[in-house]
């Protein structure tokens, strides 16, 4: 466990957080019931750390499980330790972690249900984002932004994400977005040392250059991240790869491209006809400047948020974004190179033979 979180929980108030787990610690066979033993009809879906489901205690609150995979090394009382310090961690714009359950291999992670479910189902489907209208797509882009200003700068922990996408923004009744998997990278990893990991969690699309080629991650490899599902969000695009006439693209070059010669409405999804076109493009353009290559050019979400709030602010000239594209040499394998062309289908990271340096984790 990393030292200085050993150190938040073993000063300060640790007697009454220690003694605080048994409140937030979920009975198994309780679960086991509310999921109906994690049937298929209940799977809401499958992710990197696992599967998740719908659940309903029998005080009728509705639930989402998220079942861990069973691969963590890390000891009963380091998780305890680590959920104690994630859920606590509360803010509008993030899906609330209710709880866990420990038995034997099992681990569990008990969330809130968020009814809507992923942006990614709604941005992705022509039918269903005719219901995400401009000001609703607003909406979700400032409630992003506030909530990874909160994980980065406002939190008791700072917590860089390491896996935002579209899958991971759930949308709920009144389809304000909420953070989902925030708290992964701290939950599931269990080889750090001193801010050091060996092992790379990501997505192929929205993953930073820096942190896939050098394993370098820090806040701004979030903003990156955002800055493709900005994009994602204003075109109904796939960050990865599209067809654009006879030619298959990546949407951060399909932006630039359009971008850079004046034809930025291009990049605007055809059933946005009615909202602000000055808005849409400022966002484009603000999506575009938090994909740059270069790490230094890239806004903080502060900034960003400044951006969003103020028309008469003059945004940077961005520059050429980073454009990456991968192979596989063979089934263990992956190798990744700088390429101008194309991305290839999203593919989770599981493990890599790269170390990684990763955020800070500081109390607050």
């Amino acid at each position: 466990m990393n030292t200085t979180l050993h150190n938040a929980v073993a000063h300060g108030d640790a007697t009454d957080e220690i003694s605080g787990v048994e409140t937030i610690q979920f009975n198994f066979d309780t679960i086991k019931e509310a999921t109906d033993d994690f049937s298929n009809e209940n799977k809401l879906g499958q992710g990197g750390f696992g599967a998740v489901y719908r659940g309903k205690l029998p005080n009728g609150q509705h639930i989402a499980v998220k079942r861990l995979a069973n691969n963590s090394q890390q000891g009963d009382v380091e998780f305890k330790n680590e959920v104690l310090l994630v859920v606590k961690l509360q803010h509008r714009n993030l899906v609330r972690l209710l709880g866990f359950c420990l038995q034997g291999i099992e681990r569990l992670l008990i969330y809130e249900f968020v009814p809507n479910g992923s942006l990614d189902h709604f941005i992705f489907d022509f039918g269903k984002r005719t219901e995400l209208s401009w000001e609703r797509r607003y909406k979700i882009i400032n409630g992003i932004v506030r909530g990874l200003i909160y994980l980065h700068e406002d939190s008791r922990l700072r917590i860089i994400h390491r896996d935002l996408k579209a899958s991971n923004i759930l949308l709920d009744i009144e389809m304000n977005p909420k953070i989902a998997d925030f708290g992964m990278a701290r939950l599931f990893d269990v080889d750090e040392t001193q801010g050091n990991t060996s092992r790379v969690v990501g997505t192929y699309g929205y993953m930073a250059p820096e942190y896939i080629l050098y394993g370098q991650f820090s806040i701004k490899s979030d903003v990156f991240s955002f800055g493709i599902l900005v994009l994602e969000i204003l075109s109904g695009k796939k960050g990865t790869c599209f067809r654009n006439g006879e030619n298959v693209e990546d949407l951060s070059s399909f932006a630039w491209n359009n971008w850079r010669v004046g034809t930025t409405t291009n990049i605007i999804d055809s059933t946005l006809d009615v909202g602000s076109r000055i808005e849409m493009i400022r966002c484009i353009h603000i999506g575009l400047l938090c994909v740059q290559e270069n790490v230094a050019d890239r806004p903080t979400m502060a900034t960003v948020l400044m951006m969003l709030s103020s028309s008469s602010l003059t945004l940077p000239i961005p520059s050429k974004p980073a454009f990456f594209m991968h192979s596989i040499t063979n089934e263990s394998n992956t190798m990744l190179k700088p390429n101008r062309g194309t991305h290839s289908e999203a593919k989770s990271l599981q493990t890599s033979d790269n170390d990684i340096s990763i955020s800070e984790f500081h109390p607050r």
